[in-house]
């Protein structure tokens, strides 16, 4: 069943299904982005020069594996846009971590130049498998509007 602009009121939550963040995954990523910092790439700096207790996967990588997420509901929504993402990586997440995402409708509102949709705006938090929010922020779509019936 889609969703659509009307069906988001403020305050309506997803929860994503779960997901492991692995050494394969950063190791990866650091190959596609080209980062090769050693907070994700040197164990033993790590320890030495950073309050860490190990390698920390990249935060860009931990809001990409959120974002692909299977999420009942936000699943279906009639996305028309990604228009933005912001987030403050506030904890670190290690790999062997499994992380979940939440997502709550903050706002949303009919758009002035595409008067078939509307912009959601999603706050969203990032969660380790033990509590630990590791990143916050939100997310803002471009999201069709339901047609009228004639």
């Amino acid at each position: 069943m889609a969703r659509h602009l009307e069906d988001l009121e403020p305050g309506l939550e997803f929860v994503s299904a779960g997901r492991t963040v692995t050494e394969a995954d950063i190791v990866a990523f650091a190959g596609v982005s080209g980062d090769f910092n050693p907070l994700h790439t040197d164990e033993p700096w790590v320890r030495e020069h950073t309050p860490f207790d190990g390698r920390i996967a990249h935060g860009l990588l931990v809001l990409s594996v959120a974002s692909g997420l299977r999420t009942p509901g936000l699943d279906e929504l009639e996305v028309i846009a990604y228009l933005q993402a912001t987030r403050s990586f506030v904890a670190p997440t290690y790999p062997g971590d499994t992380i979940h995402a939440r997502w709550t409708v903050s706002d949303r509102r009919c758009s002035e130049s595409h008067p078939d949709a509307g912009v959601v705006t999603l706050a969203v938090e990032v969660v380790k498998h033990d509590g630990t929010v590791v990143q916050r922020g939100s997310d803002v779509y471009l999201v069709a509007r339901r047609s009228e019936q004639p």
